[in-house]
């Protein structure tokens, strides 16, 4: 086994699906996982997945199990060990040389995930997951016909980030809508300005205070009875103290001469001197009230003038009050917030500010689109060479691969041009639409050389590659086998394959195999070495029956790999090609 530097360390599987416990070390360099159809060859993949962040369903869960568990380690690459450290101490786990992703998923569906033993999210997971392995599916062809995964190749290939664009195409859109919305509500919303100024002018007028209302009541009802209250302190003033009236009927002289009387004696008896003490003290307090109400008749008058003003202004509080349907306590609060609904309207009237807000919008979008164009433009023809020399060594020789950029008539979120993927099949025929033009075939070997360009240029270590040779044969099959074990030299890579050319390059041969344990079916993954590899790749060139002459072609495909070295004349463009764009690519990183 080669020795293990970078990439995907060990991969452990219990209760997943039809494994019941499963762990497996992994080599760097070029692995295949090959096996009989339905042994579930995609089930290690799958389970990869999960531990990468994937969603989790309970039909993992292997029958008659509780959970199944996943967990994947990985010994991150040197060039990258800075990123991941900062982002694991930002994330709050320990920052190691290796990388464990765990994740289990029960029969209800509920998942848990741990990153270096300490519980994480499955976006966490997925993060981690982007930086690590890069997975080419076998149905990757079917992406050739959406324009937003053409688009987005080419703008992964350019560097481009359109998020940024996304949201300045969100924000344009939200001030385009404002400026038409007012523009073709401006009629109502001119007449509504008109009649919340008119209650606010209507208001306005008699400017309600906070507290007026209850000041008023209290004013006017202390008025409205001023007679009755002078009347009723002048008949307790003179009840007091009055000169003209009979001495016997005013109280204070009354008080004043038993006062006398019991303090001239009390010297012979005690106990007038405590009721002496007590006269004297009502005394006191009566000549204060008197004091008082004489006060209040000096300066009482019953204002008739300021009674009418009140009763003038209060009607005009309940007048005000009854047509707007409020209480008159509530009519300064009711006058505020009128005044806000206008501030909210003449807003939403100026229309100078709107369209220098779309403008404003629209500027930033366009700034922004057209940096994305101009990367576009250059990366496009490198793109197209790099997957044109990809197709020379997969059966396509002299097609070509073009990436057309179309001018939109108007921008759109995805910027100011359409991407296209034309193709050319062989030499001398016009580019055309891959769907329109290609066969299932040549669209499984194109998709398979935009796999091998696009993965090289990724900072992902690890490289899966499912069934992505479906379609292909013959001295094909060998090519694919034989660019996978280059991609090897400097990654690891891990193919599922039905290919015994492809299998016969690997550096590390899994077979999954599936046997009927009890009443259940259960897989397993081996390591095939040496006559058991030969074995396997003469299953693969003959089927059930393994005979001597596909043991003897098994073990020269095998000897003829392990000899050969990636020819020169066929792939020199496209590995001068993937090593220049990498190089930068790694040096970004």
């Amino acid at each position: 086994m080669a020795a293990q530097s970078t990439g995907l360390k060990r991969i452990a599987l219990r209760d997943f699906v039809i494994v019941r416990e499963l762990e497996l070390d992994l080599s760097s360099g070029f692995t295949v996982l090959t096996g009989e159809t339905g042994a579930g060859k995609s089930i290690l993949i799958d389970a990869l997945q999960l531990a990468l962040g994937s969603r989790a369903d309970s039909s993992w869960v292997r029958e008659g199990a509780n959970r199944a568990e996943v967990s994947a380690e990985f010994q991150i690459p040197e060039a990258r060990k800075a990123w991941f450290r900062a982002w694991l101490e930002e994330a709050g786990f320990d920052a190691e040389d290796t990388l464990l992703l765990r994740r289990t998923v029960d029969t209800a569906g509920k998942s848990r995930a741990w990153v270096n033993g300490s519980t994480a999210t499955a976006s966490q997971l997925k993060e981690l997951g982007d930086e690590l392995v890069d997975i080419h599916g076998q149905h990757a062809w079917a992406t050739l016909s959406r324009a937003d995964a053409v688009r987005g190749l080419l703008d992964a290939y350019a560097g481009n980030n359109c998020q940024q664009l996304s949201a300045l195409w969100t924000n344009w859109r939200t001030a385009t809508k404002a400026l038409d919305t007012a523009k073709s509500a401006m009629n109502n919303l001119q007449n509504e300005r008109e009649r919340v100024l008119w209650q606010i002018t209507e208001v306005d007028k008699l400017a309600p205070g906070a507290d007026e209302w209850d000041e008023l009541n209290a004013q006017h009802t202390k008025l409205s009875n001023a007679q009755a209250l002078m009347e009723a302190a002048q008949t307790a003033f003179s009840a007091l103290q009055d000169d003209e009236s009979d001495a016997n009927a005013d109280v204070i002289s009354g008080l004043v001469k038993a006062h006398s009387a019991l303090e001239a004696r009390s010297h012979i008896e005690p106990e007038f001197k405590a009721l002496a003490d007590v006269l004297a003290s009502n005394l006191a307090q009566l000549e204060d009230a008197a004091h008082s109400l004489n006060g209040y008749l000096r300066k009482t008058e019953l204002e008739p003038q300021r009674l009418a003003e009140l009763d003038e202004r209060m009607a005009l509080w309940l007048s005000l009050s009854r047509r707007h349907k409020r209480t008159p306590e509530e009519l300064p609060a009711l006058l505020a917030s009128w005044k806000e609904e206008l501030t909210r309207l003449d807003a939403s009237t100026d229309l100078a500010a709107l369209e220098a807000a779309e403008q404003k919008a629209s500027k930033s979008f366009q700034t922004e689109a057209t940096a994305i164009s101009k990367k576009r433009r250059t990366a496009a023809p490198k793109l197209a060479a790099a997957i044109t020399a990809a197709m020379q060594g997969l059966g396509m020789q002299g097609g070509a691969f073009e990436v057309a950029l179309t001018a939109l008539d108007a921008p759109a979120e995805a910027g100011l041009e359409d991407v296209g993927f034309l193709v050319a099949g062989h030499a001398g025929s016009t580019p055309r639409p891959v769907g329109k033009v290609a066969s299932g075939g040549e669209l499984s070997r194109i998709a398979l050389a935009i796999s091998v360009v696009t993965s090289q240029l990724g900072t992902a270590q690890t490289l899966i590659f499912d069934e992505v040779d479906a379609g292909v044969g013959g001295a094909v099959a060998e090519t694919v086998g034989r660019l996978m074990k280059q991609l090897g030299v400097d990654r690891q890579v891990l193919a599922v394959t039905h290919l015994p050319q492809v299998a016969a390059c690997a550096d590390q041969h899994l077979v999954v195999a599936k046997r009927l344990q009890g009443q259940n079916t259960e897989s397993s993954v081996t390591e095939v070495l040496n006559a058991d590899r030969v074995n396997e790749i003469a299953r693969m060139l003959g089927g059930a029956q393994v005979t001597e002459a596909t043991i003897l072609h098994a073990t020269e495909m095998i000897a003829t790999q392990a000899a050969n070295t990636l020819d020169n004349g066929i792939f020199t463009p496209i590995l001068t090609t993937l090593d220049a764009k990498s190089t930068k690519s790694k040096a970004i990183a």
